[in-house]
């Protein structure tokens, strides 16, 4: 059984970019996707993290999504990166802070991971 993946790409650059670097990084297991070196993945979701975030969360888990990974761009553009990885674990998803390059942005700025956070619900 393959690990379900979904990527988050900046909403800005998105309008710009061909995401080709995202891209080449899943289908080659470069970069953050290496640590699935030994595993079956599947890309299920690929999209912006601008618009309705909430019920873009649902469908991902509605797919099986078990990581989310935030692209590099995100990283570099978006002030809300760690609100995103914050708001992706708290809905039960691993994430990872970037597809391509390095975990270390060129200033220096660290890529995020966090695991799932457990919910319980007390009900």
């Amino acid at each position: 059984m393959s690990k379900k993946i979904a990527v988050l790409v900046n909403e800005d650059t998105m309008q710009r970019c061909s995401c080709g670097g995202c891209l080449k990084a899943f289908m080659n297991k470069a970069d953050s996707f290496e640590r699935y070196a030994d595993e079956d993945i599947e890309l299920v979701g690929f999209t912006h993290s601008g618009g309705d975030l909430a019920k873009k969360i649902e469908s991902f888990k509605k797919k099986g999504v078990t990581t989310v990974h935030l692209s590099t761009c995100t990283r570099g553009k978006n002030e809300n990166y760690e609100s995103i990885a914050e708001q992706c674990a708290e809905a039960g998803f691993d994430v990872v802070g970037y597809t391509h390059g390095g975990a270390v942005s060129k200033d220096g700025k660290e890529a995020v991971v966090l695991s799932a956070k457990l919910v319980v619900d007390n009900e």
